[in-house]
């Protein structure tokens, strides 16, 4: 589908607070499965340190920030769009402009989120990991993704 007047651009200080909410929102939808008050504290780590350290990109639509993809080099940290703008193309234009510059991405995206994987897979990311448990130690297997720039279906 395509995303109609969704402008791509890098992360601004102001953004800090609406992209922290589309985080914490778009978490709870797909990571139903992680307690509350774990979100919460993870939103403070995005707001804090994740969005203004990492090379991060904001999709704008009409003036208003609708979702963000943070970078690491060449690791997608995260990539949230706000649950009301979803399935509109934004994540795929985000993960086009995150390709511009690099060859390859990976990133880690939870065994149940089951949403997540479907989306990765129809981009052309492969599995080439998996751990039995998050960053920070949650009992929750992650599988470590991995697209090259060519196979890319954008």
């Amino acid at each position: 589908m395509k995303t109609a007047q969704i402008e791509i651009r890098p992360y601004r200080a102001e953004d800090n607070d609406i992209l922290s909410d589309i985080w914490l929102r778009a978490s709870r939808l797909v990571h139903g499965f992680l307690p509350d008050q774990y979100l919460v504290a993870q939103q403070a780590l995005v707001a804090s340190i994740y969005l203004p350290e990492g090379d991060t990109y904001v999709a704008v639509q009409s003036g208003r920030p609708v979702g963000f993809i943070g970078l690491r080099g060449a690791y997608v940290g995260g990539l949230f769009v706000d649950p009301a703008s979803q399935r509109k193309g934004t994540g795929r234009r985000l993960l086009a402009r995150a390709f511009e510059a690099r060859a390859f991405l990976t990133l880690g995206v939870y065994a149940l989120n089951d949403q997540a994987r479907r989306f990765y897979k129809s981009i052309g990311f492969e599995e080439v990991g998996r751990s039995g448990t998050d960053d920070q130690g949650m009992p929750f297997e992650v599988i470590t993704l991995r697209c090259e720039r060519e196979a890319a279906r954008l």
